[in-house]
C-alpha cells in the first residue's frame, strides 16, 4: 500500500474514534430515570416543580431541587397536558435536535469511504504491495530484483581464479563504459553472455562483477521465477522483465540457472499448452526479435549447457560462451587470499601451501574451507587461525567429520586396519597411482575408515595404466581382509570397492576405448532424456555374442588387476602387518608415517604443528580427491569418491 492510502484509511479511522468519543460525552448532569407510572404519579402528588417536554422525551425537577427524566409512551395521552397544568407544573416545550449539515454528511460519506479504503487496501495486497509482491495480481510481473549502480560494491578484485574469464567479459564493462568506441568501427556489443561452468567457480559472482565495474543498473533473477502453473505468465514476466530493463538502458540482466527454462523444445511428450517453451518463445523474442534492445545485455549462466535449445545459443542471442573453470593451483591461492581477508590467520599459514594440496577444489570449496578453519579455531578459542586448522578443515570437507563417539569393537577395528592398510599399500605401489595422503580408521561420515589419495598436480585426463591401478588398490582392501581372516571371513565392507572397480573396468571397454580386444569403439551410448528437453532416440543395441565378449573382457580386466593387487599384498605381508599395528596405535597416519613403514621401519609419532614454521605442512602434494571407502557393516562411500 503506498504512502497516500495509508493517509486516507489512517485519517478516517482517526475521524471515526473522535465522532464516537464525541458523541459519548453527555454534558448535562446525571438524572434520575423515572418510568411513566412514577412519574405521573408524582405529578398527581404535587412534586413536580417544572417539566421540559421535547419529543418523547420529558425531564424536569422535582420541588426538592432533584432531576428525572423519563420517556413517554408511544401510545396517545390525552390527559398530560391537562394533569400538568391542574397540578401547577411548569410546562416548556423544546424542539428536537437536528443534526448539523457537516454532521450529516459525514455519518452518510463515512461508510462509503471506509468500504472504498477496505476496498482499495485488499486491491493493493493482491497486487502485491506495488513492490513486486506475490499477490494474484502481479503473476504476470517480473520478479527480477533490480540492483543500482551504487548498491553494487563488487568488482573485479573480488573475483579470482578465472583470469580468462575475466579478460573475455572485459569488453563487456568497456562497451557499457564506453559505447561510442566499439560503434564508430561498426561493432556491436554481444546481445548476450553464457556462462559455463561447474557448481561453486563463481559464475554469479562474475556477473555481479561486470555490474559493479561498469556501474549500470543489475537486474537479477532465476530462470524458475518465468515459470508458473498459470498458462502465459512465464511469457508475460519475460515482457515486463525487459520493459523494465529498456527504462534503466544500458543495463545487465542477469538470469541464474538458465537451463530451468531454456531447455530444449519439441521433446515429443504431454499435450496441450506447454508453458515453459512458450516461457523460451517469449525470451527467444526479446533477445533477438523485431524489435532491438539496444543496451540490454543478457547473462546467463548454468551448469547444464547441453540440455540448452540451439536457437536460444545462436549468434545475436547469447552469442559467447564464457567457461568458468575450476581454478588451477595460482587462482587457488588468489582465491584463498581472497576469503582469508577478513579472517585472523596465523604465521604459519601459507596460501600456496594449501593450494597445493588442493586441485580441483572451486571458488565454493576454498570458501567452505577457509570458514571451516576459523570454526575450528573459534571452537578451540583461539584468536587466529593456523595451519592446524586449515588441515583438519580440509580433512573434515574430504572425508567427512569424525564420529568418535561411535563404540566398535576390537576386533572390528582390527579388521577395519587391515582394509584400509590393504588400499594403502596397492595405491602406494602400483604405477601412475595418486599419492596416499593419510589412511584413517576414525569412523568418518558413512565409512568406517579412510583412505585418502591425493594427486600432485592438477589433472585433466587418465592413462589407461593410471586406471588399472586405481581397479587394483580399489581391491586392496579386501584382499586384505581375505589374508588375514580367510575368505569365510570377508565382510561386506568391499562393496562400493566392487561397484566402483566394475563400473571403471566396464567403461574402458565400452565407452574410453582402452580394451584392445574389443577396440576403439562405443558399445553404449547415453539415452536421451526426454524430460531434460532432448529428443527421445533409439539406443545403440549391440549383438549378443558382442555382449558376451564385453563381458569377458571386463572380468579379464577385474581378474588381471586383482591378481595384481594380491601379489603386491603377498610381497609386502610385513608392511601391512605394520601399518594395521600403526593405524590401531594412532587411529590416523599421515604420509611421513607410511614413508617409514614402507621403509620398513616403525612409524614416527603424529606431526605436531606447534612445531611447524610457516609453510611447514608438509602439504605440498596434497589435492582434492579422496578415496572414502565404507568398512565392514557399511555398503556406501565413506568420502567423497576418486574419480580416476
Amino acid at each position: 500500500m503506498n504512502d497516500m492510502t495509508k493517509n486516507i484509511v489512517l485519517w478516517l479511522v482517526i475521524a471515526g474514534v473522535l465522532y464516537v468519543v464525541a458523541s459519548s460525552i453527555n454534558p448535562q448532569p446525571s438524572q434520575q430515570m423515572l418510568n411513566y407510572s412514577s412519574f405521573i404519579h408524582n405529578v398527581e402528588s404535587g412534586n413536580v416543580d417544572q417539566v421540559t417536554i421535547g419529543g418523547s422525551r420529558i425531564s424536569g425537577e422535582m420541588k426538592d431541587g432533584t432531576r428525572f427524566e423519563t420517556v413517554k409512551p408511544q401510545a396517545m395521552d390525552t390527559n398530560l397536558m391537562p394533569t400538568l397544568i391542574q397540578n401547577d407544573v411548569q410546562v416548556t416545550g423544546k424542539e428536537p435536535e437536528r443534526q448539523g449539515f457537516l454532521t450529516q454528511l459525514f455519518l452518510s460519506v463515512l461508510p462509503i469511504l471506509l468500504i472504498l479504503a477496505i476496498f482499495i487496501f485488499f486491491m493493493r495486497q493482491m497486487q502485491g504491495g506495488g513492490k513486486g509482491g506475490s499477490g494474484p495480481m502481479t503473476f504476470g510481473k517480473s520478479k527480477a530484483r533490480l540492483m543500482g549502480e551504487d548498491q553494487i560494491k563488487t568488482t573485479f578484485a573480488d573475483v579470482a581464479g578465472v583470469e580468462e574469464s575475466k579478460e573475455e567479459v572485459q569488453e563487456l564493462v568497456e562497451f557499457l563504459r564506453d559505447p561510442a568506441k566499439f560503434q564508430r568501427l561498426g561493432g556491436k556489443i554481444p546481445r548476450g553472455v553464457l556462462m559455463v561452468g561447474s557448481p561453486g567457480t563463481g559464475k554469479t559472482l562474475l556477473a555481479k562483477a561486470i555490474a559493479g565495474e561498469a556501474k549500470v543498473p543489475f537486474f537479477s533473477i532465476s530462470g524458475s521465477d518465468f515459470v508458473e502453473m498459470f498458462v502465459g505468465v512465464g511469457a508475460s514476466r519475460v515482457r515486463d522483465m525487459f520493459d523494465q530493463a529498456k527504462k534503466h538502458a544500458p543495463c545487465i540482466i542477469f538470469i541464474d540457472e538458465i537451463d530451468a527454462v531454456g531447455r530444449s523444445r519439441g521433446a515429443g511428450v504431454g499435450g496441450g499448452h506447454d508453458e515453459r517453451e512458450q516461457t523460451l518463445n517469449q525470451l527467444l523474442v526479446e533477445m533477438d526479435g523485431f524489435d532491438a534492445n539496444d543496451g540490454i545485455i543478457v547473462i546467463a549462466a548454468t551448469n547444464r549447457p547441453d540440455v540448452l535449445d540451439p536457437a536460444l545459443l545462436r549468434p545475436g542471442r547469447f552469442d559467447r560462451q564464457v567457461t568458468v573453470p575450476l581454478p588451477d593451483v595460482r587462482g587457488r591461492e588468489h582465491v584463498l587470499k581472497v576469503h582469508m581477508r577478513p579472517v585472523p590467520v596465523g604465521e604459519d599459514v601459507d596460501p600456496s601451501v594449501i593450494a597445493r594440496g588442493t586441485p580441483g577444489f572451486s571458488g565454493a570449496d576454498l570458501a567452505n574451507l577457509v570458514n571451516e578453519a576459523a570454526l575450528f579455531a573459534a571452537r578451540a578459542n583461539k584468536r587466529v587461525v593456523g595451519m592446524e586448522e586449515f588441515e583438519k578443515a580440509k580433512d573434515k570437507i574430504l572425508m567427512g567429520a569424525e564420529r568418535r563417539s561411535m563404540v566398535m569393537s576390537e576386533k572390528e577395528k582390527l579388521n577395519t586396519a587391515y582394509h584400509e592398510s590393504g588400499h594403502a599399500i596397492v595405491g602406494r605401489l602400483v604405477p601412475d597411482h595418486d599419492p596416499v595422503y593419510k589412511v584413517s580408521i576414525i569412523p568418518r561420515g558413512r565409512a568406517l575408515g579412510v583412505t585418502m589419495y591425493l594427486p600432485e598436480e592438477d589433472k585433466y585426463s587418465q592413462s589407461k595404466r593410471a586406471i588399472e591401478s586405481s581397479i587394483c588398490s580399489l581391491y586392496g582392501g579386501r584382499l586384505a581382509e581375505e589374508m588375514t581372516l580367510g575368505f569365510d571371513g570377508v565382510t561386506t565392507g568391499a562393496s562400493n570397492d566392487i561397484e566402483r572397480a566394475t563400473k571403471m573396468a566396464r567403461a574402458m571397454v565400452t565407452k574410453w576405448g582402452l580394451s584392445e580386444k574389443m577396440g576403439p569403439l562405443a558399445y553404449e551410448e547415453d539415452e536421451g532424456e526426454v524430460f531434460l528437453g532432448k529428443q527421445m532416440s533409439q539406443r545403440k543395441h549391440v549383438s549378443e555374442q558382442t555382449a558376451e565378449e564385453i563381458d569377458r573382457e571386463v572380468r579379464a580386466i577385474i581378474d588381471s588387476c586383482y591378481q595384481r593387487a594380491k601379489q603386491i599384498l603377498e610381497d609386502n605381508r610385513d608392511k601391512l602387518d605394520l601399518m594395521a599395528e600403526a593405524l590401531m596405535q594412532y587411529e590416523t597416519i599421515d604420509s611421513d608415517q607410511i614413508d617409514d613403514i614402507m621403509a620398513g621401519h616403525k612409524p614416527r609419532p603424529p606431526r605436531d604443528w606447534r612445531d611447524q614454521g610457516p609453510g611447514g605442512s608438509g602439504a605440498s602434494s596434497k589435492g582434492d580427491e579422496a578415496a572414502g571407502d565404507a568398512k565392514p557393516g557399511d555398503d556406501a562411500i565413506g568420502g567423497p569418491a576418486n574419480t580416476h
